[in-house]
């Protein structure tokens, strides 16, 4: 995908969560400040009338068809953001009280892993699944997103074309005509691969800034199972008790 390809060379995409991410509710929060931007620029666009000439322009309505598409999927990804938050706090606890106790996806883990003869491999993708599984799906609407902004593009090309060749001679009087009903389809090319395009890209950055959490997650998760747990008939000096 070209959003996503784009997205994984911006400065600080390849990089794990940041400090901020990891506090409590932080990416859950930081989508909120990137939805703020979003919508901020939205207002701008219409107060200037950019998005009243968006709709003229485009007959087809394929850019209202993107702008709906990337305003569902970001409020998914908001969802999905505090969820990711959810179990990254659970983690947090699990790792201080050294219990298994919590519900989660974490904690179903570590008490998996902690039974005696137990196989690590299931309970390892089934957590990997719960992480990443549901970003597929957002992944592919992103893409939708660029592909239906080409399809804008081929439909604009094609009306264009039509309209060339239902010229049969060119009359000087009917010049302004002619040149509104071509820049009409190239338009509808133009406008419809821009919102594509831009769609892609800014919802490229929420699913990326996801992946990279649910990773970091992940690989904090096995670590955790990694460090055996405490024997429960063990005392704290180290020698078992009487009668064992």
């Amino acid at each position: 995908m070209l959003g996503a390809a784009v997205v994984r060379h911006l400065p600080g995409m390849r990089h794990g969560p940041s400090t901020l991410e990891q506090a409590d509710r932080g990416l859950f929060l930081l989508w909120l400040a990137y939805m703020g931007l979003l919508v901020f620029g939205a207002y701008l666009l219409w107060a200037l009338g950019a998005w009243h000439r968006l709709v003229q322009a485009d007959p087809t309505r394929l850019t209202l068809v993107i702008v709906a598409l990337f305003a569902g999927c970001s409020l998914w990804a908001g969802r999905r953001a505090w969820v990711l938050g959810q179990q990254r706090q659970q983690l947090d606890r699990l790792r201080e009280t050294g219990s298994t106790s919590d519900e989660g996806w974490v904690g179903e883990y570590l008490r998996h892993v902690s039974r005696p003869g137990q196989s690590a491999d299931i309970a390892m993708q089934l957590l990997g699944e719960r992480a990443h599984g549901p970003h597929e799906m957002a992944w592919w609407l992103n893409g939708i997103q660029l592909k239906l902004g080409l399809l804008g593009k081929v439909i604009g090309f094609s009306i264009l074309a039509l309209q060339l060749g239902q010229v049969e001679s060119f009359d000087p009087s009917q010049s302004s005509r002619l040149l509104r009903d071509l820049t009409g389809g190239l338009g509808i090319a133009l406008l419809t691969t821009v919102t594509g395009l831009t769609g892609n890209i800014l919802l490229g950055l929420q699913l990326m800034r996801l992946d990279r959490f649910a990773d970091v997650l992940v690989a904090d998760a096995l670590a955790a199972g990694l460090v055996p747990a405490p024997s429960e008939t063990e005392s704290p000096d180290g020698d078992w008790p009487d009668g064992s």
